[in-house]
């Protein structure tokens, strides 16, 4: 029998329809279903449009972590919507302030071997205890949840083999940094990373949390670590070691590209303002003045980040000129972390206690102030992500975090020993903690009515694709859009995710403030736009939203150089065509405004011919290519996932 490595064992154990041929299409069974609440609205909505009566997966867990800032009724409105649609449909529901979705679910639910699917973009991070956990638009999650498969296109296996041991001062934050330093935001697109090697043996569980969680921002379809005797004690840690089973890749496993991470030689990193792959040393930055440091979020979860940030602060007071904000990443990190006597020091060296949650990650409170540089260990620095428009975020470790903030500048964190005669806190990993599981409700038998708030609002109609388009270039952009670029973040949007109509009044505000006015205007003009892109077009978080909101007024297909997975995903889940110029350098020929026709699209589309758009007065043609499956092109043909659904 071939050998396999472990992401291959995953996908085999679990593939429905497909062959494992990299850039395929496959079919998997998911396991197991991951609900937050920015995105989890839709997903009910989607459920209730399906008229599902009860959800199939193993399990499935509906999260409250992100919009948990209550400064009027919308957010509180859709916790009351999800409890009740949880108990409807059969979700597990986790209570507001009970943590981030990524790090209960490992505490609580994960379970090595199993397929998780999720409705944000760092769900991946469930392959930090041997998962095949992949982050994906909310309409897909609908699916799986409804017990059909999630197809994808089959990735390649990239093998990172870690040798060495991590020096003082660094830590697995650095390890993916690294991994960016050298692949950017693009490098890991179609690939699942797999990490292997003798380094492992150094990392816990929660290490590898924070490795695979931050692989999203390679543009990996997920990342996966083995299930070992690290894995077991994590969950002999969690009270479940019942539910481990080993999983490694067989002796003489090969991998389609092979790289390997020195750890010993690894630095303290920090990634530049405005992407997570600009990544750079923190001594070629150290010394800059910094106005805010904040710790906590999925991609620095565990117990010993916050505990080695509380030891290097102990004794300490944070810089005049800092605001230090701490989101502990779940109540029983919290719990642990009072227990321990490691909250009093975060508190006494001047911390700022906030809700267990996703908060200024996304813009949920914590915005910077104007023009000022602001340290997180968060997984992303889109620009006007945390709220403020011209943000300044450095992503780093919480060593350099820390060190940061009692210095009110970047501190590469080994400079310490010099500056204050300070020895590297050495953490223990417990054998026991705290189990909190108060805050979970679990499904039951019940079948209550939805509560709707008035801010909740039926998903609209889209009609099916037209055989015939005449419509306007929108919006001209350039390379590595974001979905923060497509649809804004912060806490003045978030709370907006359930009404489609209030939330498309933000789609591509950060990218041009007047889309809007400029889209309700076409649609007296037009039947609809479209906008053109460069490379790695709507990478970033799993918001269909993103392609939702601008569907809604009217966009009808996209021409981008290249697309990022999710946001590749969602458009066509929503009747959008994810066009590419078959010469790329046509990019150039085209401005906003300009006006493309398009016939005979139907027909091309259902025969996956080419199709050529027309610029009309310009005499240019610009041949346009797109890679979708038999199945996708049903989608397209019907305006969108749901209207296939219906129509099935």
């Amino acid at each position: 029998m071939k050998t396999q490595n472990v992401s291959q064992k995953m996908i085999s154990s679990h593939l429905i329809s497909g062959e494992m041929t990299p850039g395929t299409e496959i079919g998997l069974k998911i396991d197991q279903v991951l609900l937050q609440d920015a995105t989890g609205t839709l997903v009910m909505l989607e459920l209730e449009a399906f008229n599902l009566n009860k959800i199939k997966p193993e399990v499935a867990v509906q999260y409250v972590d992100h919009n948990l800032l209550q400064t009027d009724y919308k957010n509180m409105d859709d916790h009351l919507f999800l409890q009740s649609a949880a108990a409807r449909f059969g979700f597990w529901f986790s209570r507001p302030g009970n943590g981030i979705s990524h790090v209960v679910h490992m505490e609580r639910f994960g379970r090595p071997g199993k397929t998780l699917l999720g409705s944000d973009s760092h769900t991946p991070a469930g392959g930090g205890i041997g998962m095949l956990a992949i982050g994906t638009g909310g309409l897909d999650v609908a699916l799986a949840s409804a017990g059909e498969p999630y197809f994808v296109k089959m990735p390649k296996v990239m093998g990172i083999k870690l040798v060495g041991k991590l020096p003082d001062w660094v830590s697995a934050k650095d390890v993916i940094l690294e991994m960016l330093r050298r692949y950017d935001v693009t490098g890991g697109r179609g690939y699942i990373l797999e990490y292997y090697g003798p380094g492992l043996k150094s990392l816990s569980a929660w290490d590898r949390h924070v490795i695979a969680n931050m692989g999203t921002e390679t543009g990996a379809t997920t990342s996966v670590f083995p299930s070992d005797e690290i894995t077991l004690e994590f969950l002999k840690q969690e009270g479940r070691e019942d539910e481990w089973m080993k999983l490694e890749a067989d002796e003489g496993a090969t991998y389609d590209l092979n790289i390997e991470i020195n750890l010993s030689e690894l630095e303290p990193l920090i990634a530049l303002p405005g992407s997570p792959g600009n990544v750079v040393p923190v001594r070629e930055v150290s010394g800059l003045k910094i106005n805010q440091v904040v710790i906590g979020s999925s991609a620095n979860p565990g117990l010993r980040d916050f505990w080695i940030t509380s030891q290097i602060l102990k004794g300490e007071v944070i810089s005049p000129d800092v605001s230090f904000d701490i989101n502990p990443s779940s109540r029983q990190v919290l719990e642990n972390l009072t227990e321990m006597g490691a909250l009093g020091p975060l508190i006494a060296a001047g911390g700022r206690l906030h809700q267990s949650g996703c908060m200024g990650c996304i813009g949920m409170g914590q915005a910077p102030a104007t023009n000022t540089i602001s340290l997180r260990t968060m997984p992303r620095n889109f620009p006007g992500r945390s709220g403020t428009l011209d943000d300044q975020i450095y992503l780093c470790s919480p060593e350099t975090a820390a060190a940061s903030a009692i210095t009110g500048k970047i501190t590469d964190p080994r400079e310490l020993e010099i500056l204050m005669n300070m020895a590297y806190p050495k953490w223990i990993e417990p054998s026991q903690i705290k189990i909190s599981k108060k805050m979970l409700i679990a499904p039951n038998e019940e079948s209550p009515e939805l509560i709707k708030g008035p801010n909740i609002k039926t998903l609209p109609n889209f009609e099916q694709l037209p055989d015939k388009l005449e419509i306007p270039i929108l919006l001209k952009m350039g390379d590595d859009i974001s979905t923060d670029g497509i649809l804004k973040a912060g806490a003045d949007v978030l709370p907006l995710r359930s009404n489609i109509p209030e939330l498309s009044k933000y789609a591509y505000y950060a990218i041009d403030e007047s889309f809007y006015d400029r889209a309700i205007e076409n649609q007296k003009l037009h039947t609809g736009f479209c906008v053109i892109a460069g490379n790695n077009y709507a990478q970033g978080s799993s918001r269909e939203h993103a392609a939702l909101s601008p569907r809604y007024l009217g966009q009808k297909f996209a021409i981008a150089k290249s697309y990022a997975r999710i946001g590749w995903q969602n458009l066509i889940n929503f009747g959008i065509i994810p066009f590419e110029f078959k010469n790329p350098a046509d990019w150039d020929k085209l401005e906003q405004g300009d006006i493309l026709q398009i016939e005979g699209l139907r027909i091309a589309i259902k025969n996956r011919e080419a199709v050529t758009a027309t610029v009309i007065g310009k005499n240019i043609e610009i041949p346009l290519i797109y890679n979708i499956s038999e199945r996708q092109v049903e989608h397209i043909l019907q305006g969108g996932v749901i209207n296939f659904v219906k129509q099935k």
